[in-house]
């Protein structure tokens, strides 16, 4: 069976995930990229004075809901266009 592969982006210096917040009584949405270069790209376009500050870690689709467990992510946050962008919000049970 294959599993898709997600691309997160985490922070070098406190090991931390990139996530976000749309409101804030959650404890917030990781945010995923469907390719390596979609992370860079939001990196360098909306964080580029830090960018070298953070790193871009792939992950299967198989591992993702034991890590939204382990950190006590809301859900997810799908990033399809990293320049604008455009996250699309999922919630996890």
């Amino acid at each position: 069976m294959l599993s898709e592969v997600y691309y997160l982006v985490r922070s070098k210096t406190d090991g931390n995930y990139l996530i976000a917040r749309p409101d804030t009584e959650t404890s917030g949405y990781l945010l995923l990229f469907q390719e390596n270069f979609d992370a860079l790209s939001y990196l360098n376009t909306h964080a580029a004075e830090v960018a070298n500050r953070f790193s871009v870690e792939s992950i299967p689709s198989t591992q993702l809901g034991n890590l939204l467990k382990r950190w006590g992510f809301s859900g997810v946050g799908i990033v399809t266009d990293p320049l604008l962008p455009k996250v699309e919000f999922l919630q996890h049970s």
